[in-house]
Formats: structure tokens, sequence, C-alpha cells
């Protein structure tokens, strides 16, 4: 089950940060194809937002293909994205040049743009 986090103050609308959530579930193999996500009255409760962006998200989620909306039981993960495990040795490595970037001093957003950069570098032309 994925546990959405909403930051008020990013700038980004608290619906796409959903859409943003499950989305970086579904990659991390988090969430697989058939698992329920939460009841738009779960995430509410959860995060005191109003029920009609749960339901904006997950209607956005379903025009992708990515999740399906059953009547009286739930919106289930028909999709995965991205070949990404949340146990790849890659993560083990990227949170410890994460710690050294903190412990450099290095601020959330400076980090971000590093990170960005060596991207754009690398994955040049490829859709995100």
């Amino acid at each position: 089950m994925v546990d959405y986090r909403i930051d008020r103050h990013s700038g980004v609308a608290t619906y796409l940060q959903i859409v943003q959530q499950t989305k970086q579930a579904l990659r991390l193999g988090l969430l697989r194809p058939g698992d329920k996500l939460p009841t738009a009255r779960e995430v509410v409760e959860a995060t005191a937002i109003n029920p009609n962006t749960v339901l904006k998200a997950y209607r956005e989620l379903e025009r992708e293909g990515l999740v399906e909306a059953r009547r009286g039981l739930g919106t289930f993960v028909r999709r995965s994205l991205g070949a990404a495990p949340a146990d790849s040795p890659l993560r083990a490595e990227l949170e410890e040049w994460a710690q050294r970037a903190r412990a450099g001093g290095l601020e959330r957003d400076d980090v971000a743009a590093l990170f960005t950069a060596v991207l754009d570098k690398h994955f040049q032309g490829e859709p995100s």
C-alpha cells in the first residue's frame, strides 16, 4: 500500500502529488498489478485533503491506463512502470551519495539540481 505525503508548500497541486507518488510506487515495485489503492476516504483521513482531490488524482491515473476503478470494490493497479525495485543495489549507492551530499552542506534543492543535471546529460531525448 502507498502512504501519501502531501507537501502544502511545494507549489505542486495536491492531486499531482498523489499521481506522482503513485507513479513512483509503481516504478519502485511497491505497487504491482492487482494491488488496491487506498480508498478516497482513507487518503482523506491520512492527509486531511478534499475527497474530490483524491478522486481527481485517481481519474488521472485511470486516464493514463495505470489503474482501474471497479464499482463498489475500489481502485486497482492495472500495470507497472519502470524496473527500479526498491531493493536495488543502485538505491543503496544513491542513499550513500545523498548522505555525503547532505554531510557536505548541500541543501535538498542543490542535490536535486545536481541530480537533474546528471540525468539530463545521460538521458537526453528520452521521455521522463
